[in-house]
């Protein structure tokens, strides 16, 4: 298993004491960071990340180097450098980690990222549900000023630079960059039409440079190694590695990271140890809400944000749920588009009202109310929101819903027209019943049903009345014959 993966990001989890800035020293700590202010330009350290090839990881993946040269470009008096720790795809941790691992790794690379763009100031918009990350985070900052890496003068050079901490309250919406300034800013977390770019005007209108964790956890590494090294790995407009969080009815869940190019196929039977139980594979979601489900014919697609977008998908932060027949598609859909209804900002019509309607179409669906025209309709207003929202979260929200009508439409009108939910998931399109043959009369379940819906001798076969059931699986839990099923 460990064959198939390449730790970079990841590099020191597990292996030093995040507690102890000596440990990170012993692993090249701060290395990146003399060599950039002793020897390089600012420049010339910019021209090494745009070469390596290394894009945004929190999800855009748009070029790093790129975007510190747009903010070195930029004149102001005041710059800034921001770190993006507030992580809301449901299941993903990846930030966490290298927080709670390593977060020296983020310090330098923020103070190497703030020497090429010219800002001598740093935050990290850190969501408060993370209270290790966060006393780590804050023990790592003592150990960095102590120790001369954070400050005035910075290892006796003319560079100052410091760092703050401003929390967040868990809202998904202040991933996106221009609400996760004005969040910190102490305003509402909705974002702005762009242009301008943060680049240009964020944190206090002043250019603002951010990234997210696993971005800046890339960098001391393609400092000290160069960017042919880092450039070797991955796929021609994807380089390095990514960090997944693999989750769902797989045997090996965790982080894992791997080189882009790796197959699904390779991620899910190599290293997470294939499907619990035996089961059958039946889709993944990458991307969290913004993302979309791939089937079996996308099992051979290589990891990269290219093939995933075409493939219908998105790279994201890097969530990854695994599913199997046991799992409703349009349920899965449905889930998603709760979460993103909850987490919108409500600053724009599209996404505020948009996916509130996308979400009570599929509620309408899953209850066995359904039409045709219903799922005509899902279509047309996911194109209309992806089209019109004003940032990332409405514009990639449908994503779920299309790519699951995409590849799974017969469980779509498996709700519709014959009101059936194969996988026994819609409790509105479930019926309980009895097996005469297997049933021998021993009244249990009559006796566990809450609302008395069982009636029948004892030993003789009983029946479940389904206008009276609620379906809460009491009579099935308790039978010990296997005589109640679902159709």
């Amino acid at each position: 298993m460990s064959q198939k993966q390449l730790r970079i990001a990841l590099r020191n989890c597990g292996v030093i004491n995040p507690e102890k800035i000596e440990d990170y020293l012993a692993r090249d700590g701060y290395q990146a960071l003399g060599t950039v202010l002793t020897t390089l330009s600012p420049e010339a350290a910019i021209e090494i990340i745009k070469k390596s090839g290394l894009r945004g990881r929190g999800g855009g993946g748009f070029s790093t180097g790129l975007k510190w040269e747009i903010t070195r470009k930029v004149k102001a008096d005041q710059k800034y450098v921001v770190c993006n720790a507030d992580e809301g795809d449901p299941g993903a941790f990846m930030d966490r980690s290298v927080l709670e691992g390593d977060p020296h790794s983020v310090i330098e690379a923020m103070a190497i990222n703030a020497y090429c763009t010219g800002a001598n100031k740093g935050l990290v918009y850190i969501r408060a549900e993370y209270p290790m990350a966060i006393d780590r985070l804050l023990t790592a900052l003592k150990h960095a000023k102590e120790y001369g890496f954070l400050g005035e003068n910075i290892l006796g050079t003319d560079f100052d630079f410091d760092i703050e901490i401003r929390y967040g309250a868990g809202a998904f919406v202040c991933g996106e960059e221009t609400a996760l300034i004005h969040s910190m800013e102490g305003l509402r977390g909705e974002p702005t039409v762009k242009p301008p770019f943060p680049s240009e005007s964020g944190y206090q209108g002043k250019p603002t440079n951010v990234n997210n964790v696993e971005t800046y956890a890339n960098i001391p590494v393609i400092i000290n190694k160069g960017w042919e090294w880092f450039s070797r790995i991955g796929t021609e407009k994807s380089k390095g590695t990514k960090v997944f969080a693999l989750a769902g009815k797989i045997n090996n869940v965790g982080l894992i990271e791997v080189p882009m190019g790796t197959t699904l196929r390779e991620v899910i039977y190599d290293i997470g140890g294939g499907m619990q139980d035996g089961a059958e594979f039946k889709a993944v979601q990458t991307g969290g809400p913004s993302g979309g489900c791939l089937t079996t014919k996308h099992l051979d697609t290589p990891i990269d944000y290219d093939n995933l977008l075409e493939a219908g998908s998105m790279m994201g932060s890097g969530g990854m749920i695994v599913m199997d027949s046991n799992n409703c598609m349009v349920s899965i859909a449905k889930f998603y588009l709760e979460f993103t209804v909850e987490e919108s900002c409500g600053k724009c019509s599209p996404c505020r009202i948009g996916n509130k309607r996308l979400y009570e179409l599929l509620e309408k669906i899953t209850q066995g109310n359904g039409t045709m025209e219903d799922l005509d309709k899902l279509r047309n207003l996911s194109s209309v929101i992806k089209d019109t929202s004003l940032c990332g979260l409405g514009q990639t929200s449908p994503n779920p819903v299309l790519s699951t009508m995409e590849n799974f439409y017969e469980e779509y009108l498996e709700h519709v027209t014959f009101k059936k939910c194969r996988s026994s998931i819609c409790k509105s399109l479930m019926t309980y019943i009895v097996d005469e043959e297997k049933c021998i009369g021993c009244t249990l379940c009559a006796r566990n049903c809450p609302v008395n819906a069982i009636t029948g001798e004892r030993k003789q076969a009983h029946y479940i009345d389904p206008e009276k059931c609620i379906k809460c699986g009491a009579c099935m839990e308790k039978c010990k014959f296997s005589a109640i099923f679902t159709n």
